[in-house]
């Protein structure tokens, strides 16, 4: 006979009551069978992990797990443990559409004001016309915490609690009463669970008590005697009724213990090992359909991994994991500091020599990206997929004028391909909200998204005309993936992702006007984001990014109508309007213009974080030391005004820009910014402050950007790299045109590279001018060294 199911609403959790109350009779549960049990302890030895002598007592010191939809944030308490739980689908509201009814009339009277140079009115009309209503939009939201409660572990010794980036496993050890107990939390892909173990090295060891608690208003309830469940619905925000069901469930799995069930909680006493088996969904299947069933979801996924067992699950975790992960590898060297806590490394890394941690981070970059980008419609947010706040910092949703592509730029040098469908699956989606926008808004064909969006894809401009009067977030986000088919040569992919570059290019060939002070065509209204001009407004026509952005969009159009072969005379008119764009401007003082006035100097702000109009330098190749020199000399200007110290992401940005301008050691500096105490919280999560995991993906492509480089043609190994990284080894590096590469360096000069080409065709290698051009075959592999100033095959 079952135990009674037991629904109750929830209230916040007692742990004082929790820690003293066992419910009812006992249940004795039968023992799994032997595929179940599970492997020895791992020792805590990995080189490539985070690692603590203390448990966190704040989020940023908790250590993140993920299978890129499904997240915690491990605590490593003794006593007391919690894990918190995001599921990325999971936002306030439901689906709406914000649109301003007002848009339509009010564009052409802002725009006027714009090119009248009457910005503090145009800003004043775009807030009443133009901006979204509501102007804000839904948060990114958390789901609850696993609570687990251990009576008795007062007295304890040899702490320490690690993320073990090689196997995705956060891992706690400790002693107590004369044993060694060692728990263990992974998210698996296969099997879209959260696993956590509980296990001592001898004896009935473990006597828990576990609840589930949620900040959200839902019900929670203990069915099956073993299985405690929390069911609700979204928040409603501004207005928008919250809609979108979500469920989550942890299952309690005690092969050798005793379990007693409550009302939301199951208390296990003197078990051997405890396993607990956690899933979460919501209804979310597209931005305007909420229809799905989350809790037969769950059901689901728990059943078929209880079947399973821990061993496997975790064994087929490894696999999955380590497949992808074990593509790259990176040495930058090693010290004495590398064997201390990750919390002391940080706090020295500015003032000591700790070049391990700087490849930590590329590695930890790379955890994190593949943690919160896969299997699932929602790319990494704007804190990945971890998020313990119901009104989070900026909704912790997406910004698309720096930060939601700033994610993604490791993903293809990084290796890491497959974190790049579900950035794919919101550019659809935005396609299709951006064109009813575009349609309402300007009257145009294609489709338009701005500076933000939401779980619902929310295409129009929110917060303010300040902030968010920027038409460009397609673009850019279709930059990014533009680059997947540069790295890949993958025509499969492109011709899906031809139909996107055209509506976004339609819009433009659309929305384009023609600037009676310059003659040149341009967009209005927007802005270069996020800054000031010190003209009463951040409003502006034609500012340089946008014509940046601009000339790749409808040059890359144009050079994907050429390998499909197709649509030639809309490429024709991409590639006209493109000479009908705004040049760059060099400023008096030297700098790359950012507007296509002289403002530079005269805006409020002349340090600030953004730096937008560098774009052209990188993440794009317009700009290159070699081949436009005078450019490349105004932005090293720009950037120097700039400052090196900005917030997380900014910092990010600076990074990959030095590596660019081919400047090591200034490269290195800005690195030592980012892995200070400032900009780096105890768990390496990006401080921007608060925290925001662009920073983290910045960093990380900007490590990878100092040792190899690969565009407009060219492969080129170490072309900024720093003093402080005279010997090392990297490996499973992808380039553009199909390439991966491995090189090796020491006493600051390239010793190896090798270059495996996928698709076969032309191979381009530069390094301290020496060049080597050949014709490869596909899966064809080329070996060099670089003796005498010369790169010479082996």
């Amino acid at each position: 006979m079952k135990p009674p199911r037991h629904r109750v609403r929830y209230v916040p959790i007692d742990r004082r009551r929790l820690l003293s109350t066992v419910g009812a009779a006992g249940l004795m549960i039968p023992a799994l069978s032997q595929a179940q049990t599970a492997s020895p302890a791992r020792p805590l030895t990995s080189p490539n992990r985070l690692w603590y002598t203390q448990s966190a007592t704040e989020w940023v010191q908790a250590l993140p797990v993920g299978n890129g939809r499904l997240g915690g944030m491990v605590f490593g308490g003794v006593a007391f443990e919690r894990i918190q739980l995001n599921e990325d689908s999971f936002f306030a509201g439901s689906p709406y559409n914000p649109t301003n009814p007002k848009s339509g009339e009010g564009l052409p009277r802002v725009r006027q004001l714009v090119f009248e140079g009457k910005f503090r009115e145009a800003e004043k009309l775009a807030n009443e016309t133009l901006i979204s209503t509501p102007n804000k939009q839904m948060s990114y939201q958390p789901l609850g915490d696993l609570i687990m409660l251990f009576p008795g572990l007062d007295n304890t010794s040899r702490y320490e609690r690690e993320l073990d980036l090689e196997q995705a496993i956060v891992a706690t050890e400790f002693n107590a009463g004369g044993n060694r107990h060692r728990r263990e939390v992974f998210v698996s892909a296969v099997d879209q669970v959260m696993v956590v173990r509980l296990s001592s090295q001898r004896g009935k060891a473990i006597t828990v008590d576990l609840s589930l608690s949620t900040p959200q208003n839902a019900a929670v309830e203990t069915i099956d005697g073993d299985t405690i469940v929390i069911k609700g619905i979204s928040p409603t925000q501004q207005g928008i009724d919250g809609k979108l069901p979500f469920e989550f469930r942890a299952k309690v799995i005690a092969p050798t213990g005793t379990l007693t069930s409550r009302e939301g909680g199951v208390y296990v006493a003197g078990a051997e090992e405890v396993v607990i088996l956690i899933a979460a969904a919501t209804g979310y299947v597209r931005y305007n359909d909420i229809s799905g069933d989350p809790v037969a979801k769950n059901a689901a996924m728990i059943s078929a991994a209880t079947a399973k067992g821990y061993a496997a699950l975790k064994a087929d975790h490894l696999k999955d994991y380590q497949t992808i992960y074990n593509r790259l590898s990176v040495d930058l060297g090693t010290s004495d500091a590398a064997l201390k806590p990750t919390d002391e490394r940080i706090r020295n890394y500015a003032s000591g020599h700790d070049p391990h941690l700087a490849a930590l981070y590329v590695q930890y970059g790379r955890y994190l990206l593949l943690s919160s980008s896969r299997g699932s419609r929602q790319p990494a947010n704007l804190q990945g997929i971890w998020n313990d706040k119901i009104n989070p910092s900026w909704q912790s949703k997406w910004t698309l004028n720096i930060n939601a592509q700033m994610n993604y730029w490791p993903a293809l040098p990084a290796n890491l391909a497959e974190t790049i469908p579900p950035l794919f699956d919101m550019v659809e989606d935005l396609s299709e909200t951006g064109a009813k926008l575009a349609k309402d808004m300007y009257g145009a064909r294609g489709w338009v998204v701005f500076n933000n969006t939401d779980v619902w894809r929310v295409a129009s401009p929110p917060d303010g005309a300040v902030w968010a009067l920027w038409p460009m977030g397609g673009p850019w986000l279709l930059q990014n993936l533009w680059e997947t088919y540069a790295y890949t040569l993958d025509k499969d992919y492109l011709k899906r992702l031809y139909p996107l570059m055209k509506g976004s290019a339609q819009f433009y060939l659309d929305t384009l006007v023609k600037d009676p002070n310059t003659g040149y065509m341009v967009t209005n209204p927007s802005n270069s984001p996020e800054n000031s001009h010190g003209k009463g407004s951040s409003l502006a026509a034609g500012p340089a990014m946008d014509n940046q952005l601009l000339r790749d969009l409808f040059g890359h159009v144009a050079e994907a109508s050429k390998v499909l072969g197709m649509d030639a005379a809309f490429a024709r008119q991409c590639t006209a309007m493109r000479k009908k764009l705004p040049p760059e401007k060099i400023g008096k003082g030297g700098y790359l213009q950012e507007w296509q006035d002289d403002w530079d100097m005269e805006a409020p702000d002349i340090k600030h974080r953004h730096v937008s109009h560098l774009y052209a330098l990188h993440p794009s190749d317009q700009i290159t030391v070699e081949d436009t020199p005078e450019l490349a000399a105004a932005a090293k200007k720009s950037l120097e005004i700039r400052g090196d110290d900005a917030t997380g992401w900014g910092i990010g940005w600076r990074i990959n820009l030095w590596a660019r301008l081919k400047d090591g050691d200034h490269a290195h500096e800005v690195v030592k910014l980012l892995l200070a105490p400032k900009r780096s919280y105890p768990n390496l999560f990006d401080a921007h402050p608060p925290f925001q995991i662009d920073g983290n993906f910045g960093g990380t492509a900007g490590i990878i950007e100092m040792l190899l480089q690969s565009h407009r043609g060219r492969i080129e190994p170490l072309p900024a790299l720093p003093s402080a990284w005279p010997k090392g080894e990297l490996k499973g590096v992808l380039a553009r045109g199909g390439f991966v590469c491995d090189l090796k360096w020491a006493e600051g000069e390239l010793t190896h590279l090798t270059v495996s080409s996928a698709k076969g065709g032309p191979c381009h290698i530069v390094y301290k001018g020496a060049h080597l051009r050949r014709i490869l075959n596909a899966n064809e592999r080329l070996s060099l060294s670089f003796k005498s100033g010369k790169l010479t095959p082996i």
